[in-house]
């Protein structure tokens, strides 16, 4: 399974791993995947402390950093029209006041007054004041082999800084178009992402989108698949469709290395696909994630358009702020893609990763017993 990713970044299997959780990052790195740091939620100092930590852990092994940083958004150019405090002024008081009464109604309490004020992390937010001292703190650490954006083109001074660096600059697609313009820009790396994908995503199925981005981006540019991805059968697919790799994220979710509340858990374990759902209420834009009485309320009859990013990011992290505190299970969600029907269980992300490689084993000799002599 040494694909040309494979030899590049010096790893043993072309499963790469998206999480915000550390230890997930680690372990998959560990078991010979590449694991993908996202740190939308890191400003530099924490991102710092995430990054020693996964140095410490991985014995050298390449891992890689994934950042949100979007093309469009409220605030975009930074100063003070990009303050969160400011971004926070443009949320409509009818819209605080339809998110309380959502929460009121499900009997999750108000912050109790002596609450420690915290501005809510959202996609979109301080991308501006913060991206450049992130990036600072990614190329002090040798280990990150590549950085990815998820949003769009990464902005031009992180490709010119990783490529400076000899690093991979990786980014997520929804269309051959977006592919395309991404390699225009000097990204190195095109995840393919499909519709069924957990978090933000387009709205072309993985099947359809792999092979029309290979085709897009040529031989020269390596493309990963992602999009309802989480065993051997669909790597193998992934790969018979031109693809060097496989790009994973909602798989980890259910890993024992995650960190999750456990009410989140307990809902994913219960979830069907069709709950997974695409909706604009949690980041301002399509974003797969879980269906929840958040999700639903959105969609009654006279409830409010969700607002643009980050307003809609800001928003929905008040909110959070207060059904986390008493761990509501109705509001436990979380980004997930259409795989989460296939996950019943919690295992060591090592033990996902050994059950991925022995059923594409499995699945590729299986094909070629199909072939016949002539």
């Amino acid at each position: 399974m040494r694909t040309p990713i494979c030899e590049r970044l010096a790893i043993e299997f072309p499963i790469f791993a998206f999480s915000h959780c550390r230890d997930v990052v680690a372990a998959v790195t560990n078991a010979g995947g590449f694991g993908v740091l996202g740190a939308l939620a890191y400003e530099p100092d924490r991102l710092e402390i995430e990054l020693d930590w996964i140095d410490e852990h991985v014995s050298g092994r390449p891992y890689g950093v994934d950042f949100a940083m979007p093309v469009q958004y409220v605030g975009k150019g930074g100063g003070p029209e990009a303050s969160p405090d400011h971004l926070m002024s443009l949320i409509p008081d009818e819209h605080r006041a339809f998110v309380d009464r959502v929460l009121t109604d499900a009997g999750v309490p108000p912050l109790p007054d002596d609450a420690e004020p915290r501005v809510p992390k959202a996609a979109g937010l301080n991308v501006d004041e913060e991206g450049p001292g992130q990036m600072e703190v990614v190329l002090s650490h040798d280990g990150v082999e590549m950085v990815v954006n998820a949003l769009g083109p990464p902005p031009q001074y992180i490709v010119e800084q990783c490529h400076e660096a000899g690093l991979l600059v990786g980014g997520l697609v929804g269309s051959k178009q977006h592919a395309e313009r991404q390699v225009q820009t000097g990204v190195d790396v095109i995840v393919a992402q499909g519709t069924e994908a957990g978090g933000h995503c387009g709205e072309i199925a993985t099947m359809v989108l792999v092979p029309q981005v290979v085709d897009a981006v040529g031989p020269d540019v390596p493309v990963l698949a992602a999009g309802g991805i989480a065993d051997g059968r669909q790597m193998a697919a992934s790969m018979a469709l031109g693809a060097q790799g496989v790009w994973t994220g909602s798989v980890w979710l259910l890993t024992a290395e995650a960190d999750m509340y456990p009410e989140v858990t307990e809902n994913l374990l219960a979830a069907q696909s069709p709950d997974a759902v695409r909706s604009r209420v949690m980041t301002g834009k399509p974003a797969r994630q879980l269906r929840t009485r958040w999700t639903e309320a959105w969609e009654e009859p006279g409830a409010p358009e969700p607002l643009p990013m980050p307003l809609q990011g800001l928003l929905f992290g008040e909110a959070a702020a207060r059904f986390t505190r008493v761990h509501a299970k109705e509001f436990g969600g979380h980004p997930v893609g259409q795989i989460v029907g296939s996950i019943d269980r919690v295992r060591p992300a090592k033990d996902v990763v050994r059950e991925m490689v022995e059923q594409w084993i499995e699945t590729t000799e299986h094909l070629h017993g199909l072939m016949t002599e002539a």
